[in-house]
C-alpha cells in the first residue's frame, strides 16, 4: 500500500496495491497492521455505504460528540471527495484537500477527527464506503455549507445543479459553526 501525505497533515491517501489478470482485479481495502505502521488509529466500530446518483452533493459533515475519523473509498464511479481542516488551532484551519476517487483506481482517503468531510458524484452512480473509528451520533453531527465563500472549494458543479438534501442546504457557515479547539 502507498500512502501519500496531502497538504493537510493528517489527511493520507492511500493507493492499494491492485492486481489485474484477465478476470478482472483484486486488492486490500483494509489491513490493520497496514493501517497501524502508518499511524491510522484502529477503525472498525461501525461501516457506512451510500449509493449516489450523479451531481449528489453530500457535506460537508462532521461530529462534535464522538468525533470521527474516516477511511473512505468508493466501491463503483468516481467522487469528488473533500477533507477541512475544522479545528481552529490549526495551521491549516479552514483549508481543504480534494481528492477523485474512483472505483477503478482503488485509492482511499484517511481523514482525521476534527476534519470536515463531503463529496460530490462525477459519473451516473457512485458507491461509497466508511470505515469510521467510533459510532455516529446523531446529537452530535454538524453540518457546514459545502459553498462557504470563507472556505472556497473549487466544486466543479453550480449550486443549481448540485443535488443536495435539505440537512445539508441549511447548514452553517464556518464562521457560525460549532467546530474544533
Amino acid at each position: 500500500m502507498k500512502i501519500t501525505e496531502t497538504s493537510l497533515p493528517g489527511v493520507l491517501i492511500l493507493t492499494p496495491a491492485i492486481y489485474k489478470d484477465n478476470r478482472g482485479a483484486f486488492w486490500e481495502t483494509y489491513n490493520r497492521r497496514a493501517m497501524t505502521e502508518a499511524g491510522l488509529p484502529e477503525l472498525g466500530p461501525q461501516d457506512n455505504f451510500s449509493l449516489s446518483k450523479k451531481n449528489v452533493l453530500r457535506g460537508l459533515h462532521y461530529q462534535v460528540v464522538q468525533p470521527q475519523g474516516k477511511l473512505v473509498r468508493v466501491t463503483h464511479g468516481a467522487v469528488l471527495d473533500v477533507a477541512v481542516d475544522l479545528r481552529r488551532s490549526s495551521p491549516t484551519f479552514a483549508k481543504h484537500v480534494a481528492v477523485e476517487l474512483t472505483g477503478e483506481n482503488g485509492a482511499m482517503l484517511w481523514i482525521p477527527e476534527g476534519f470536515g468531510h463531503g463529496f460530490l458524484v462525477l459519473t451516473d452512480v457512485a458507491g461509497f464506503a466508511y470505515k469510521v473509528t467510533d459510532y455516529y451520533s446523531p446529537a452530535g453531527e454538524r453540518t457546514i455549507l459545502w459553498n462557504d465563500p470563507e472556505l472556497a472549494i473549487p466544486w466543479p458543479i453550480s449550486s443549481e445543479d448540485a443535488i443536495i438534501s435539505d440537512k445539508d442546504r441549511k447548514g452553517a457557515a464556518l464562521r457560525n459553526a460549532e467546530i474544533f479547539p
